[in-house]
């Protein structure tokens, strides 16, 4: 962690002082907030590429907890995220035939 801090789960504080450690912390605001939201989805991100199979879906659940922190901020739920996933995937398709486009003729 650097000296700027980083942004935790809700419950980090609480776990690190039934440690026995007293956790220096403060409230971010709105701007911050986003900002630091950006950088956890980032870590999270790497830290999911780094995984092996077993820890890797820890990891997809924390890119998602992120994922739907960043759509909070954005004033909506989860529910209109994941139907505007939806509607993508109607339109669009999703990623389960695996085709990888390399050009056009």
């Amino acid at each position: 962690m650097n000296s700027r801090g980083k942004l935790v789960r809700d419950r980090i504080p609480e776990i690190i002082r039934a440690d026995g450690a007293e956790p220096m912390t403060h409230t971010a605001g709105a701007d911050e907030y986003r900002g630091r939201l950006r950088d956890k989805l980032l870590e999270e991100v790497q830290e999911f590429l780094a995984a092996d199979s077993s820890t890797a879906p820890d990891e997809l659940a924390d890119i998602l907890e992120v994922v739907h922190a960043l759509a909070r901020d954005l004033g909506m739920d989860p529910a209109a995220l994941e139907a505007i996933r939806q509607t993508k995937a109607r339109e669009r398709g999703g990623f389960a035939d695996r085709i990888v486009w390399t050009g056009n003729r």
